[in-house]
């Protein structure tokens, strides 16, 4: 990433089209001034920050382009640290391109994706962990994505890393003052202080990477596998969850024969349901082909809904059932479809005689077709999800490049404790300890490099 980073940068911030307003962000030096050229109304560049005017944008000819609001913030009491105007016009797609490049023409630049997040990072306004939360917060679609991303926004991962890194550089710095001292035989770290400060912040590690899986799928949408033979209902169970008619249904074994995703936010919470193949042996080459599919998705899920027929024999159901290898930490839930058929009438003995026989699975006689009991399904989706975060910490890590760092410095911290039971020089004991820090640091960005900065600001929209 080799931006000028002295440029004044503009951007529109509102989503591009038609809409009642647009806003036109500028960052840098010379955004104040440059917009006071252009601007009729009072002296932009002698006003107070953080206050509102209006005024007319006009072009060289003293052409009205529009009526406009421009938004002062003054360094470094800004979003960048740096002056900032922001001109709320009105959304045409025409003005907002003549009013950009008007300020174009005065040199000042296009900003790159995220690059007004990158500059408040740069700046020391926000750590890269916050820079992140921004992301997150613009892109959050259920009430849980909002609470992930306002955490990590006000500095809840930052800190924790933070304090973990604090007390680690304490010790570092007296490894590091014995290797100074190295002919002399001293020793200033205690090494018996020191393995206990890496044990406890090796328990503050493993806690946060538990967080991670519930996390990553809350903020990527908690994906839930609809799984089960052929015609026992799974796409019409996904029409009834969606209120919409997404699947194709049809009583014709075998019609589902590629995975269907869709999203819908159930008690501000977005689940990803997954629907599938039916699983059966075939020896249609496409249905195979789905059949491989669902299987995958099976193993990547978070919820597992079984989906069979009331009417089956509940020892069947139970065998079929329990024949399906489920990955650790994997939630499962049977739904005993069709229970609005005459021959249902004791559903609840059956729900108490399969969940019996799974081992105590939850287990909901449901119909799909006529709603029975849809609503207590998704009642049991959000205490699933609920009762996971019940035993997972305050700060929840929700970013795979987060949980990479703390993998890599937990490897190192490992390395520290065998180097201090086996009494390994002290110098080596300073190298794992510092490749510890390396990646405590990478996480907040105290350390970061090019690379690492593009990866993450390219996935920015530009105006932010």
């Amino acid at each position: 990433m080799r931006l000028n980073l002295s440029d004044t940068i503009i951007a529109l911030s509102t989503p591009s089209g038609e809409g009642a307003i647009g806003v036109i962000r500028l960052s840098g030096p010379k955004s104040i001034e440059i917009v006071d050229t252009f601007f009729k109304g009072k002296n932009l560049t002698q006003v107070d920050g953080n206050t509102v005017h209006y005024g007319k944008i006009v072009d060289d000819a003293d052409t009205i382009i529009d009526e406009c609001l421009a938004t002062v913030f003054t360094a470094p009491r800004s979003y960048t640290k740096e002056d900032i105007i922001e001109l709320s016009c009105h959304g045409s797609s025409y003005i907002i391109q003549k009013i950009i490049e008007l300020f174009l023409s005065q040199g000042v630049r296009l900003a790159t994706p995220g690059e007004f997040t990158l500059r408040a990072f740069l700046n020391g306004q926000l750590d890269l962990t916050q820079a992140e939360g921004v992301a997150d917060l613009i892109s959050a679609k259920s009430a849980s994505q909002h609470e992930l991303a306002m955490n990590q926004l006000r500095g809840g991962v930052s800190r924790m890393i933070g304090g973990l890194r604090e007390k680690l550089i304490k010790f570092a710095s007296l490894i590091e003052l014995e290797n100074d001292f190295s002919e002399e035989d001293v020793e200033f770290a205690d090494r018996g202080k020191l393995k206990e400060l890496v044990q406890d912040i090796l328990k503050v590690i493993i806690e946060l990477q538990s967080s991670f899986q519930y996390g990553n799928a809350v903020k990527e949408g908690v994906p839930v596998a609809i799984i089960g033979a052929p015609n026992v209902g799974k796409s019409t169970l996904l029409n009834a969850l969606l209120n919409e008619e997404r699947a194709i249904v049809s009583e014709i074994a075998g019609t589902t024969r590629d995975v269907i995703e869709d999203q819908i936010q159930i008690g501000g919470i977005l689940f990803r349901f997954i629907d599938t193949a039916g699983l059966r042996e075939t020896s249609d080459k496409i249905e195979s082909i789905g059949i491989i599919k669902a299987k995958e998705q099976l193993v990547k899920a978070k919820i597992l809904l079984y989906v069979t027929e009331i009417s089956e024999d509940h020892h069947q159901i139970a065998s079929k059932f329990n024949s399906i290898e489920l990955r650790e930490n994997q939630k499962p839930l049977i739904l005993l479809n069709k229970s609005d058929e005459k021959n249902s009438c004791n559903a609840y003995d059956i729900e108490e005689a399969v969940s019996t026989l799974t081992g105590h699975t939850p287990t909901l006689a449901i119909s799909a077709k006529t709603n029975i009991a849809i609503e207590d399904l998704k009642t049991k989706l959000i205490t699933f999800i609920k009762d996971d975060k019940s035993e997972l910490p305050d700060t929840i890590l929700s970013n795979s490049r987060h949980f990479e760092s703390l993998h890599q410095t937990s490897s190192s911290l490992e390395n520290v404790i065998v180097g201090l039971d086996s009494g390994v020089p002290s110098d080596l004991i300073a190298m794992d300890i510092r490749h510890a820090l390396h990646y405590l640091g990478e996480i907040s960005g105290e350390i970061s490099t090019d690379d690492l900065l593009d990866s993450i600001f390219r996935d920015f929209c530009i105006g932010k």
